[in-house]
């Protein structure tokens, strides 16, 4: 798939705008693309621009033009949204919120796309779907391991890999990376008691390491000089093919360990250890402009997302206040009047 021959003019000058220009990943442009296929594909359907028994994957997109684009309403979006919802199967709750997620991405793209149209382009004079409301989803807490845990995840390492598997552990768990931005990591990204990032939007931030990553990072290191390797750039390569460790070959190994702890595995990813780094900094005294930065966030309000507050902190806060040790006072006994005798 490649969004530069199979994009109409309209989308893929948006979508090269946002790879260029907004330095987007190539994997968040493939998903713009993706969007906006799928939207103007419902669209033809609906309007009754194909034939009716036309498959959905198969309906082309590339007669899109200005006008298509320009009759659209939030009537339409609106159909497209419904259409989402009723299309998914929703086998569990897992799955529903997974769904409500993609729908509300898309009407972001969506909204992203005229907004350029109006704003950039200029070739709308009006936005037709700036009154757009996102869809609301549903919040809930996410899960994280506590010190315990995590602790205990790290001493489930073993075997041949270990001081590599060790090293990616307590870096997710120290530097709550992202999983692209770990397996994105060079040798030459780690400099003394700094390490190099590069995260969302080919965007750079220095993390400063803590003594138990570079010691993790150190003894790492030695094992990997001692292989010959394909990749030489790679910080993390695989021992089998000697070449960059993938996501897939690290959302494995994080499962295997987590089972090796005696955690469920079904509920705890590579992405949870992210925020259970976060969790732990806050815990511990850090404050959330200074975790943004850490997380490589654009905005505040993404990082109060991974932010919650423990039970403790609840009951800390419920005693804290002063009304709570005031107890109703005896009224003393008293000769009733006759207007405050019960009827």
């Amino acid at each position: 798939m490649d969004y530069r021959t199979d994009a109409p003019p309209l989308l893929r000058d948006f979508l090269v705008y946002h790879e260029t220009i907004q330095g987007h990943s190539h994997q968040t442009v493939d998903e713009y693309f993706l969007d906006l296929r799928s939207f103007f594909r419902f669209l033809k359907q609906d309007k009754r621009l194909v034939p009716p028994d036309t498959p959905f994957d198969s309906i082309s997109i590339d007669d899109v033009d200005l006008a298509l684009v320009r009759d659209v309403t939030l009537t339409d979006i609106y159909a497209y949204m419904n259409y989402l919802a009723r299309s998914r199967g929703l086998n569990s709750a897992s799955r529903a919120r997974k769904v409500a997620a993609s729908r509300a991405r898309k009407v972001a793209t969506i909204r992203s796309f005229y907004k350029y149209l109006t704003n950039k382009a200029k070739v709308l004079e009006q936005n037709p779907v700036q009154e757009l409301d996102s869809p609301r989803l549903k919040k809930s807490l996410p899960k994280y391991l506590d010190l315990e845990e995590s602790e205990a995840l790290l001493d489930s390492v073993d075997g041949k890999n270990a001081s590599r598997d060790y090293c990616i552990l307590t870096l997710f768990l120290n530097c709550g990376l992202r999983i692209s931005e770990l397996v994105g990591l060079n040798k030459t990204d780690v400099r003394g008691e700094q390490l190099r990032v590069l995260g969302k939007g080919n965007k750079e931030r220095i993390l400063y390491l803590n003594d138990a990553c570079q010691k993790a990072l150190s003894d790492w290191l030695r094992d990997r000089d001692a292989l010959t390797l394909v990749d030489q750039n790679a910080l993390f390569v695989t021992l089998q093919n000697r070449r960059r460790i993938s996501k897939a070959a690290v959302h494995k190994l994080v499962k295997k360990y987590l089972s090796a702890a005696g955690l469920d595995s079904t509920q705890y990813s590579a992405h949870k250890l992210r925020h259970t780094a976060a969790t732990l900094m806050l815990q511990n005294g850090v404050d959330v402009r200074t975790l943004q930065e850490v997380l490589g966030h654009d905005h505040l309000n993404t990082t109060q997302i991974y932010t919650h507050i423990s039970s403790d902190d609840l009951r800390i806060a419920a005693n804290a206040n002063p009304l709570g040790r005031v107890r109703k006072k005896r009224q003393k006994n008293k000769p009733e009047s006759e207007d405050e005798k019960e009827p």
